[in-house]
């Protein structure tokens, strides 16, 4: 993506992730997916940058409605995030494939957009003040641990990505770009998972 704008980049990235889905799709085990599409510090990048992912969102999500994959492998999507700072034609975008994917159950993709841990745990902490005999586990926008978390792009940090969620889940820490990223790497991550001894602090 050297010599581009940001944002062909991205519309890469949400083409990689319909991809990825389907990889995940082949394996039986796995019945949720998240993914960190944009997260709360994205949104002080240059306002056309900005607007261009907000577009780029809009037309993947618009493709979820209609999608037979969705319907076929009974995907229920999920968008989560602050949404007070959502634009509200997103805003309606998100609830045409929310609504149209509610009945399903087989499987549940979470897609996480202007997201933070902090944003998430802050939020999680007024509800429960709001209501003392509620957990922050019940609170979260996320209530179900990760079991593995795949970092592309050579970086290892997890960025404020689901921080509580995270705390026994096993990471992998990949350097190819996120575009580039392969059925063969996948393959070879859930492979690498399954060799992990999980102990679970005991």
């Amino acid at each position: 993506m050297k010599k581009k704008p940001p944002w062909v980049g991205h519309q890469k990235g949400a083409q990689k992730m319909e991809l990825f889905i389907e990889w995940c799709m082949e394996c039986p085990d796995i019945k949720r997916v998240t993914v960190f599409a944009l997260s709360s510090e994205n949104l002080n990048r240059p306002k056309e940058e900005v607007q261009a992912l907000w577009d780029v969102y809009k037309q993947t999500l618009k493709k979820y409605v209609t999608d037979p994959r969705i319907k076929k492998h009974e995907i229920k999507v999920r968008v989560l995030g602050d949404d007070g700072v959502w634009e509200p034609s997103f805003k309606d975008m998100v609830g045409e494939v929310v609504n149209s994917t509610r009945n399903y159950s087989k499987h549940v993709l979470n897609i996480m957009l202007a997201y933070g841990s902090k944003f998430e745990i802050n939020r999680a902490i007024k509800e429960v003040i709001k209501k003392p005999i509620k957990t922050i586990d019940k609170t979260l926008l996320v209530k179900e641990p990760l079991d593995l978390i795949i970092r592309t792009g050579g970086q290892c940090r997890l960025s404020d990505f689901m921080l509580y969620q995270a705390s026994y889940a096993e990471i992998y820490f990949s350097n190819t770009l996120w575009p580039e990223f392969t059925k063969k790497e996948f393959d070879k991550i859930i492979k690498w998972y399954y060799e992990q001894q999980k102990n679970f602090g005991r």
